[in-house]
């Protein structure tokens, strides 16, 4: 037989060899897979072109198969069973899944949802394992490379080319200070420069959106302490006279251990909201969709 190169070939008659192989009747094969009469006449015709054999004989009893086409009645009906589960995704089952899902998130996102998330995939996905990544600077391309596989940001927050995001959960703004602190019962724009803030720096640098606000009000803050993490923030306004502009979901759990009040922020924008971050590429992948609606159950409960 003569040598044939795949992309010459019409693969869309590989359906039809298989009908025809098992029906040996081109008018049945034709019902099955759709094709009127003369179009499964041409199709038959190309097969024994292609294949350099009559595939179905004339017999006694009817129409027989050829030994070249007995041959390959087991074979396609294999791999035809193989194409067809490569392009058909079977159901998704979270209780199979067997993986190590890593996040990428701030302490606040950890103090508000790890516990409850690790909780709710004990139940439902026992063999995923989560990992907490640290927020830094090499988070875009860490994701891009699938070292991370989903991450939280403000939506204030811009994002880089090849990263989707979705809504999670809102929030907003306290000032956070230890009781008894000596600014009274009322927090005004002007006790930003009376007493030091500590700053929680995730990327680096100590400057945000609200010091632009501070200082077109004329206000420059005093800093006591530049932290990587928000609960470094709260332990050191519990035991001085400095303060933190922060979640107020994270620090109301901590409030009561650690002696702490809240004061409503004097600034414009107040509000946070949250979204959960991942790379384009993982846009489809079954489990992320799953575990995704599991944050937004959980952020919203």
């Amino acid at each position: 037989m003569r040598q044939k190169h795949l992309r010459s070939i019409d693969l869309n008659l590989l359906p039809v060899l298989d009908a025809l192989l098992r029906h040996r009747n081109a008018t049945r094969a034709g019902d099955e897979v759709g094709l009127s009469q003369p179009a499964m006449s041409r199709a038959l015709g190309r097969l024994r072109a292609l294949l350099d054999d009559p595939l179905l004989v004339r017999g006694p009893g009817g129409n027989v198969l050829s030994p070249r086409a007995e041959a390959l009645r087991q074979p396609l009906a294999t791999l035809l069973a193989q194409v067809q589960a490569i392009l058909i995704e079977p159901p998704f089952d979270p209780a199979s899944e067997k993986r190590v899902v890593r996040l990428a998130m701030s302490d606040v996102q950890a103090e508000l949802l790890l516990a409850p998330l690790v909780r709710h995939l004990a139940a439902e996905a026992p063999g995923v394992v989560l990992e907490w990544s640290p927020i830094n600077r090499e988070m875009p391309d860490r994701m891009r490379a699938g070292e991370i596989d989903l991450a939280f940001a403000l939506d204030s927050t811009p994002l880089p080319p090849g990263v989707m995001s979705e809504p999670l959960m809102e929030d907003r703004l306290a000032v956070v200070m230890r009781r008894g602190h000596p600014s009274g019962e009322a927090w005004s724009i002007a006790d930003y420069a009376r007493y030091p803030s500590v700053i929680i720096s995730l990327l680096g640098g100590n400057s945000s959106q609200m010091d632009g606000e501070l200082g077109a009000s004329g206000i420059t803050r005093s800093i006591a302490a530049i932290v990587p993490t928000f609960r470094a923030a709260v332990e050191i306004v519990a035991v001085t006279d400095s303060v933190t502009t922060i979640s107020r979901a994270f620090a109301l759990r901590l409030a009561e251990p650690l002696g702490l009040v809240l004061r409503e922020p004097p600034l414009r924008e107040t509000r946070l909201g949250l979204v959960s971050i991942w790379g384009e590429h993982r846009n489809s992948d079954p489990f992320l969709i799953w575990f995704r609606g599991v944050l937004r159950a959980i952020a919203n409960a």
